[in-house]
């Protein structure tokens, strides 16, 4: 992990772990833009106000179940003023990412990157059936994802349907780092691969990038065991992809069967098409040659007839003319057979004809009953191509998630090793435990525990709302006051466990913001809210209240333990000397 500038006041060179408050997740990841160090700052402090973890995911399981029975549909839901989603999705737009928008709204009160994954765990559990643990997974996912690319409208533009860029703006896309800026300025993008798709609904690929896991690496533990969590979901992907590509598989081989079939009648239709035709153009080849024919004849007949009508009128002019006489007999009688010819070839040339029109006919019959057979065998043709292509798209998925899930269990083993050595490294090396500042004030600091021989920071406590700079150890706790007094936050005199540095139990009491925190033996002293007034307050180890000062004090007073008394500066400015026994005012 980068390790950011460090102010530390070592107080205790103990074997301790960290604590708990404000929690700093520290991630550096190398997006498209460059590097960039990417840390959730979340509020985990005293509140005023505490919901139950099904009390949270319910805000998610709510808008699931507005969404689970009209996925196919786009859809908002939910209150923009709170938590909403919107439901993007488009089918008639191919090659790009459908979309479900997590809007956290302006007055939601959600201040910590473990209840965003909780809301929408319970949103993927309830929307699209996914069991806990995975859609737990998928969140934590989701979350770094959207913390990469923060404000990259135009990388959500390249990958996603223009139904959900159009709901998107530069200021708010992705997952701002500070809690502080969640509410009405984050717009939590979870991409859709397949919304009937069940375990695959959500695009694995894309959350689990490679700048996304290089994040999720940097992290303290590595985040092994959610990395092993996702590699386990895309290994199940695979199986299921596999098995749903055998299966396309088979309906493609059944499909390319009827291919074959249709292919075969195709080329008998086409057969009988082509052959048809060919009767036809030789039946239309001889009518054309008949009804030539005919012509012939025919002005064969009429050259006789003319003859004949000349020969006629010369016997007519000479009736003594014997030889004109027969002559004409002749003539006519030579026309009479011309005609009769050309009668009979005219005969053949209609039946020529005819014969050529129903020929043509039936090959017109014989190419529409090819072309329908033709539309057939494209219609199978390409149900066959549909099959192999979705088998094709299934072993192609299968293949991805499986090689991306070996590479990830690579890459796993390796930071294991890695952590295993740092462990080792670690465990018997010297190492002090200290604060650092987490604001530029110093108002805010956190616990951290470093290694005193090259000063690498063993373990940060996830407490950085530890206020005054102080904090004492007391029988293996911590003891001091934590908290921001904004939104459901408060502050508290708290006590940290010594193991996991986190806060284990917090005072009954409001503790000033302004407050100094003093200890005097085993006793502990800090102000607090009394009504409207601020009174100085007396604790045990324990953070039982033992003594409140009947005076009322200045929030920020110094507190001054005296062998006389405790020395204080009271609500009016004055100073004054407070008893030890019972805080009263010593007059």
């Amino acid at each position: 992990m980068k390790c950011r500038k460090i102010i530390c006041s070592m107080i205790a060179a103990l074997a301790l772990p960290a604590l708990f408050a404000v929690e700093v997740d520290e991630r550096e990841v190398q997006s498209a833009g460059g590097i960039d160090t990417v840390v959730f700052r979340n509020y985990v402090g005293p509140q005023t106000v505490i919901n139950t973890d099904q009390e949270i995911r319910q805000i998610g399981a709510g808008l699931g179940n507005s969404i689970s029975n009209s996925v196919e549909s786009s859809a908002t839901v939910g209150n923009p003023a709170r938590y909403q989603i919107i439901h993007c999705v488009d089918p008639a737009e191919k090659g790009k990412l459908d979309a479900d928008i997590l809007v956290i709204g302006a007055n939601a009160t959600v201040d910590h990157i473990d209840n965003v994954r909780r809301i929408l765990s319970g949103y993927l559990m309830a929307a699209y059936g996914y069991a806990r643990r995975d859609a737990d997974t998928i969140a934590t996912f989701v979350t770094v994802y959207n913390a990469v690319y923060r404000g990259k409208l135009d990388i959500f533009q390249t990958k996603y349907k223009k139904v959900v860029s159009d709901n998107l703006t530069a200021e708010k896309c992705g997952m701002d780092l500070n809690y502080e800026n969640w509410p009405g300025k984050s717009q939590i993008v979870i991409p859709l691969a397949d919304i009937n798709g069940g375990l695959s609904t959500v695009d694995t690929s894309v959350i689990s990038d490679r700048q996304v896991v290089k994040s999720m690496q940097e992290d303290e533990d590595k985040n092994i065991d959610t990395r092993k969590d996702m590699v386990a979901i895309k290994e199940r992907e695979a199986d299921s992809a596999e098995a749903k590509a055998q299966e396309a598989q088979k309906a493609a081989t059944k499909e390319n069967e009827k291919l074959a079939q249709e292919q075969k009648k195709q080329a008998q239709a086409d057969a009988q098409a082509q052959a048809a035709r060919k009767d036809a153009n030789a039946a239309q080849k001889n009518a054309a040659n008949q009804e030539k024919n005919a012509a012939n004849q025919q002005k064969k007949a009429d050259t006789a007839q003319k003859n004949a009508d000349s020969a006629k009128a010369k016997a007519e002019s000479n009736p003594n003319d014997q030889k004109a006489q027969q002559k004409a007999q002749d003539s006519q009688k030579a026309a009479d057979e011309a005609q009769k010819k050309a009668d009979e070839a005219q005969k053949a040339a209609d039946e020529a004809k005819k014969d050529a029109e129903a020929k043509d006919s039936e090959a017109d019959q014989k190419e529409a009953e090819a072309a329908e057979q033709q539309k057939k065998t494209d219609e199978q043709a390409a149900k066959a191509n549909e099959a192999s292509s979705t088998a094709t798209e299934a072993q192609n998925k299968a293949d991805t998630k499986r090689s991306e899930a070996q590479e990830e269990r690579s890459e796993i083993a390796k930071d294991q090793q890695e952590l295993a050595r740092q462990e080792e490294k670690n465990e018997n090396a010297p190492y002090v435990v200290g604060l650092k500042n987490v604001d530029d004030l110093g108002v805010l600091s956190e616990l951290v525990k470093v290694n005193a021989n090259d000063g690498s920071i063993i373990k940060e406590s996830p407490v950085s709302v530890i206020r005054s700079r102080t904090i004492y150890e007391d029988n293996g706790k911590y003891i001091a006051i934590a908290g921001v007094a904004a939104g459901n936050g408060t502050v508290k005199l708290v006590q940290l466990d010594s193991d996991k540095m986190e806060i284990v139990k917090e005072s009954s009491e409001t503790v000033a913001e302004t407050s100094v925190l003093v200890k005097d033996g085993s006793s502990y002293y800090c102000v607090v809210k009394s009504g409207s007034d601020y009174v100085l307050a007396k604790f045990d180890g324990e953070l039982n209240n033992q003594l409140k000062s009947p005076v009322a004090v200045k929030a920020a007073t110094p507190v001054t333990v005296t062998s006389k008394g405790i020395l204080v500066t009271a609500a009016n400015g004055k100073p004054a000397l407070l008893k030890t026994d019972d805080l009263s005012q010593i007059q």
